[in-house]
């Protein structure tokens, strides 16, 4: 069972997911099976009640659609990437919309994943429990490191650049954790997507650039120590 992200509640408390679709049909099938895999579930219709709900609730994770009423998928995103409240909330995109430009602009939002119309509810239950499986420390959490003034402090899941926190998701924690405990040596896209994703059947290896762009911008002077390897992947210098 997934601990809860709230302190001082029991662990075993089932987490909470917030489904975001204007569909019946689709929350039903949603709900279904993510309750059947010991999730509870919150249900919005629009955009306007899933920032409401989101806020109020703080779910585990947040499976929105890209085409709502009110206010759409993607303006939901970046609203609640804006907010601190609902910043580190993982969110698992769903669209109609197989266009590559839709996408990478959820991704670029702050989507932690993305799935496509008409989908395998298995699949996506798998995903939903590999992105918070993602922000639970390991059971022997490696040592903090330090680099300069940049801090990473897995035990706590914290990072910080001069004593400041920077806000990170599950996804761009573990992408950062992963590069600097490989410090000096190239991760491919194929080889992040695996261990960061954990995706067996590779996707589009432009996920991994579009979630390194976003970490690098919240690192801001920071990010000096992420180095793209043309053509192959990144890695993570050492000074």
């Amino acid at each position: 069972m997934f601990a809860c992200r709230d302190h001082g509640i029991h662990a075993r408390v089932r987490p909470k997911i917030l489904i975001v679709d204007d569909e019946p049909e689709a929350v039903e099938l949603v709900e279904f099976n993510t309750k059947q895999a010991g999730f509870d579930v919150l249900k919005a219709a629009d955009g306007a009640e899933a920032l409401k709900k989101a806020r109020a609730a703080l779910p585990n994770l947040i499976v929105l659609d890209l085409m709502l009423p009110e206010i759409d998928g993607l303006e939901v995103c970046k609203m609640l990437r804006r907010d601190p409240a609902t910043a580190a909330i993982p969110i698992v995109m769903v669209t109609a919309k197989a266009a590559e430009i839709d996408r990478i602009l959820g991704l670029e939002l702050g989507a932690d994943d993305y799935i496509t119309k008409p989908f395998s509810p298995r699949e996506l239950v798998l995903r939903i429990k590999n992105i918070l499986q993602r922000g639970r420390p390991a059971t022997q959490p490696p040592d903090t490191h330090k680099f300069g003034d940049l801090l990473i402090d897995s035990p706590r899941h914290l990072v910080s650049w001069r004593g400041k926190k920077i806000d990170l998701t599950a996804t761009e924690f573990r992408l950062l954790s992963i590069l600097a405990e490989r410090r000096g040596r190239v991760q491919s896209r194929e080889q992040l997507l695996r261990d960061v994703w954990e995706y067996n059947n590779l996707i589009d290896t432009r996920t991994v650039d579009t979630h390194m762009r976003r970490l690098r911008e919240k690192l801001g002077p920071a990010s000096k120590y992420l180095d793209t390897v043309r053509g192959v992947g990144y890695r993570f210098l050492e000074a």
